[in-house]
């Protein structure tokens, strides 16, 4: 039986963009560094790198250990959930040998997206990936981006299975039903997604805090500050300014590109590029950005 490894700390995970510069669309590193920058300033509980928001599937091994090992140097006392992209044992394994490599000691686990609904065959999945790293296992239930339905049943009779999970993302909606059913069911955390849509449903329903890619994670702090101080009625009133613009940036296949946009504008990163055929901005919703960030601030600010 493999052996328990410490579940994620509870509170604010910060899903980071990866920037990219030039004609070539190279990782920026520099960029980089400001975002993870921005990120211990909030402060985060802890980092994801090469998440869906990262667009860790348009990366190569090379640049994938790159940037995991810009982020791990950068800051060296936050713990990093590095995601894998590929849902296939073989590849996931070759990449999580070399994010782990990269991570070193600042590792804290490897998020794994669902690939299967049969808990037998997730849970040889997860745990050829563990015994082959060592790794804590993050299960990433994402069907927009996976195309895998699973019950909350299936998962919680995954977990059961796998002593090294160290936490669920649930990002299925209605994602308070879900989070609902896994935490009357498993001890371990379980953190919502999706830009923070939900993010006051999910904490009502026991989620043990944010873990997404939302463009000002300050509004994500403030929420999950008040909740702890004041239960749901206070953590409504520091949100509530900000869920026009989460809303706004969680349009379906447009989001990554609403959002490094707005991080360009806010001069956390240069460059607010994502890689092909992912959709940039649509020209007409730009004028509307402008108006969502002059309504929270940040409109013209650098960070």
């Amino acid at each position: 039986m493999p052996e328990p490894v410490p579940p994620l700390a509870r509170g604010l995970w910060g899903v980071l963009a990866t920037p990219f510069t030039g004609p070539s669309l190279a990782v920026d590193t520099e960029s980089l560094g400001r975002e993870v920058a921005h990120f211990s300033g909030i402060p985060a509980t802890g980092l994801v790198v090469l998440g869906v928001f990262g667009e860790g599937a348009a990366l190569d091994s090379a640049e994938a250990e790159l940037v995991v090992r810009t982020v791990a140097e950068q800051a060296p006392s936050t713990p990093l959930a590095v995601g894998l992209s590929s849902r296939a044992t073989a590849v996931a394994l070759e990449q999580a040998t070399t994010v782990c490599r990269a991570a070193g000691s600042g590792l804290a686990g490897l998020m794994v997206q669902v690939n299967s609904p049969d808990p037998d065959v997730l849970v040889w999945h997860l745990t050829a990936i563990h015994e082959a790293t060592g790794a804590g296992i993050v299960i990433q239930d994402y069907p927009e981006t996976s195309g895998v339905r699973i019950s909350s049943a299936q998962i919680l009779a995954t977990v059961e299975r796998c002593p090294f999970v160290v936490a669920v993302k649930s990002e299925a909606p209605p994602t308070a039903a879900a989070i609902a059913d896994l935490t009357a069911g498993t001890d371990v955390p379980v953190f919502g997604g999706l830009g923070g849509v939900g993010l006051l449903d999910e904490l009502s329903a026991g989620a043990a805090g944010a873990m997404t890619g939302f463009s000002h994670p300050e509004g994500l702090r403030a929420a999950l500050d008040a909740w702890q101080q004041g239960g749901y009625a206070a953590a409504r009133t520091a949100y509530l300014p900000w869920l026009p613009l989460v809303n706004f940036e969680a349009q379906p296949r447009i989001g990554l590109a609403l959002r490094k946009e707005i991080l360009r504008r806010r001069g956390i990163i240069a460059d607010g590029a994502i890689r092909p055929p992912a959709p940039g901005v649509p020209p007409r919703l730009r004028e509307l950005m402008t108006a969502h960030l002059e309504a929270v601030g940040t409109e013209g600010s650098a960070c």
